[in-house]
């Protein structure tokens, strides 16, 4: 069996809840019917395709008579156990009806942290695009843990980009795309068509909460264009319910924003598991010198670069580092733990070495476990 990074032509679409649920709230199954057209009409371009589906807890909500969705964690998991299964369902039947098979694949974020979890998952998504059937991918809502949550599937359609090397990840929202401002409330906001870095600038252009029946909103988007920017992976978000959307944002068509370029240098497999998948464990805040050495020189960071350690971490842990203005400059495998890296923070290694004498050679972080965002 062929490994991600040589299957081809992967393209990974997320549709998120708002786009998927009608105006009484509950499930549209005309438009899942031609969400699902499109994409065995990607199969039949030749593309692998990948689909990462909200709407559990809506069609949970609906299967079990709920007019509203509930606030409590055991209601919303009930909700999503009974859904998922509606779900599941209706993308089967709809795939077979085109003699395409459908595979189910629920993931938490405890089951992509851990590293032979993440490469198991990686396996079976492999296996199932290798036979021809489509992944229909989902959080497993049902039991994950608040601590070990993606937080929206956004982020998780970013991690399955990684983990299938995709060629690309639309994602489908119920807006045109990023804008200058909320056009909902600024009519005369502009769609940004293009985008290559995310600075401050654009993230206060972002909104918050995402609507109702959702998790999202544009800031969870950017979240997701960041990790895929530093994974070399283009990422499209447009209007889902624009007909032929996911086809045309496949072709480079339609209103869209498009985050990232085609032929973008691909980061190693092993470092997107670490910047991506993992949470951090901590925080080191570096100067600006560091900051610069680390994203331009792909320099390794060391100690004297470190202004300050925040949080408890181990030797071994992921921890996120950012510059002075806050900014995330990468994460990566720390090699001191945190009580030690306190103590040895803005020292060069010869003064380290003398107080942590097994110490004496070992960066903060080395590049080969560093990505940079």
């Amino acid at each position: 069996m062929r490994h991600s990074e040589e299957l081809d032509r992967v393209i990974v679409a997320k549709v998120g809840s708002s786009t998927l649920v009608g105006p009484d709230g509950s499930l549209d199954y005309a438009y899942l019917s031609s969400l699902v057209d499109q994409l065995v009409e990607l199969k039949g371009m030749g593309f692998r395709p990948v689909l990462v589906s909200s709407g559990a807890v809506a069609a949970g909500m609906e299967r079990l008579g709920l007019a509203e969705r509930p606030s409590d964690i055991p209601a919303l998991q009930a909700c999503a156990s009974a859904g998922q299964a509606a779900l599941t369902e209706v993308y089967a039947e709809r795939l077979a009806a085109h003699g395409c098979p459908c595979g189910q694949v629920l993931l938490t974020r405890r089951d992509v942290v851990d590293r032979r979890g993440y490469l198991n998952a990686r396996n079976t998504l492999d296996y199932l695009l290798e036979l021809g059937a489509v992944p229909v991918v989902n959080e497993n809502d049902t039991v994950a843990a608040y601590e070990f949550v993606f937080g929206d599937n956004d982020m998780l359609g970013a991690i399955v980009s990684t983990l299938v090397g995709a060629e690309r990840y639309v994602i489908l929202s119920d807006i045109d795309g990023m804008f200058t401002a909320d056009p909902s409330t600024h009519p005369d906001a502009e769609l940004i068509e293009h985008v290559d870095r995310i600075d401050a600038d654009l993230v206060a252009c972002a909104g918050g909460a995402g609507s109702s029946v959702g998790t999202g909103g544009m800031a969870a988007k950017l979240r997701a264009a960041r990790a895929l920017l530093a994974a070399g992976i283009p990422m499209t978000i447009c209007h889902g319910r624009r007909p032929r959307s996911l086809v045309d944002a496949v072709l480079g068509r339609g209103r869209r924003t498009e985050f990232g370029s085609p032929g973008a240098p691909r980061e190693q497999a092993r470092k997107l598991w670490i910047g991506i998948a993992n949470r951090a464990a901590g925080t080191v805040g570096v100067d600006a010198g560091c900051a610069d050495a680390i994203r331009s020189q792909g320099a390794s960071l060391l100690p004297v670069g470190v202004r300050s350690v925040s949080g408890t971490f181990d030797e071994g842990d992921v921890v996120s580092v950012v510059g002075p203005d806050g900014a995330l400059v990468a994460r990566g495998v720390t090699r001191y733990c945190s009580a030690d890296l306190a103590k040895s923070r803005g020292l060069p290694l010869d003064v380290v070495a003398r107080f942590l004498p097994d110490k004496a050679d070992v960066p903060a972080i080395h590049r080969d476990e560093l990505l940079v965002f």
